[in-house]
């Protein structure tokens, strides 16, 4: 259950002031991260902005952290698409690449019934079978809800390793770790639901939050693991403000708001995507400021 380790991030992508991908800051905060306790570092999922990047930029990026962080994490690279040919495509050059995994999401506006769920990502496995695969089930982004039956298919694929599981529902992690094997991956797709589904069998997290609190995230995981349950919740008291003040917009907003007000230079948001507004700011400003972030 520990491929690719307990805690992953799901790094945001730097922008220059021009509104250009920021290589250069990208490799160092990747390294930041990894100093923070990331075991893995997934790039261009949601946080960081892939609907918004070119195929290319994202191609130069996978490369550009590859080289910077010289096999310190593993990487994972977010090469989904709601069509599976574009798919296939995006990682057949992970695999070139050499990178450690691929992040696969339900597919977005087709509405594929289950039937075409378990088609497309069958696909994508048996086209690249050396890459192995993490599902990424986001309803609230996709409108597609990836059941658990459908997940315990796939997970026969020997390719298909995990899943992360951003449907914020408890009884479908539930059953998903009930219908899979103990090595089949889950990890959260939501902060605040770490601690709770590592009760149900999950592996770790998949993280927003890392980028600000990657060492008390990785501190809560590791205490829960010894078996110090108590003071594994303590930590996820402690940072549940944190986790409901970097979704106060629409992720990657606040995230990037937050680094920059702690001297990072990754940029805005690219369009459709808007400024964080002063309000939510000042909320933010005051929530890092009282956990000493």
């Amino acid at each position: 259950m520990t491929r690719f380790g307990r805690l992953l991030t799901a790094m945001v992508t730097p922008f220059n002031q021009d509104g250009d991908v920021d290589y250069d800051v990208a490799g160092k905060l990747a390294n930041h991260l990894v100093d923070q306790g990331t075991d893995t570092l997934v790039l261009c999922g949601t946080t960081g902005e892939s609907p918004t990047l070119t195929w290319d930029e994202e191609y130069k990026l996978f490369q550009v952290v590859q080289a910077s962080i010289q096999g310190r994490a593993k990487i994972i690279a977010g090469t989904g698409s709601n069509s599976t040919l574009e798919a296939i495509g995006a990682t057949r050059v992970i695999s070139e690449l050499g990178l450690d995994g691929s992040l696969q999401v339900v597919p977005y506006y087709n509405k594929p019934n289950q039937r075409g769920l378990y088609s497309h990502f069958e696909a994508i496995a048996k086209a690249c079978p050396d890459v192995p695969i993490l599902l990424y089930n986001v309803p609230g982004r996709t409108s597609c809800n990836l059941e658990p039956d459908t997940i315990a298919q796939l997970s026969k694929i020997a390719n298909i390793v995990g899943v992360k599981e951003a449907s914020g529902k408890l009884n479908q992690v539930t059953n998903i770790r009930r219908t899979t094997s103990p090595d089949f991956a889950i990890y959260s797709g939501d902060d605040g639901l770490t601690l709770p589904m590592l009760s149900i069998g999950a592996s770790g997290v998949i993280s927003v939050a890392s980028h600000i609190a990657g060492k008390q995230i990785q501190a809560m995981i590791q205490a829960y693991e010894s078996g110090d349950v108590h003071q594994a919740m303590r930590l996820h008291l402690d940072l549940t403000p944190l986790f409901e003040v970097l979704f106060i917009e629409t992720n990657p907003i606040p995230v990037k708001a937050a680094l920059r007000l702690q001297g990072w230079p990754v940029g805005q948001t690219r369009l459709p995507l808007v400024p964080i507004s002063s309000t939510a700011e000042s909320t933010l400003r005051s929530i890092l400021t009282n956990l000493n972030f």
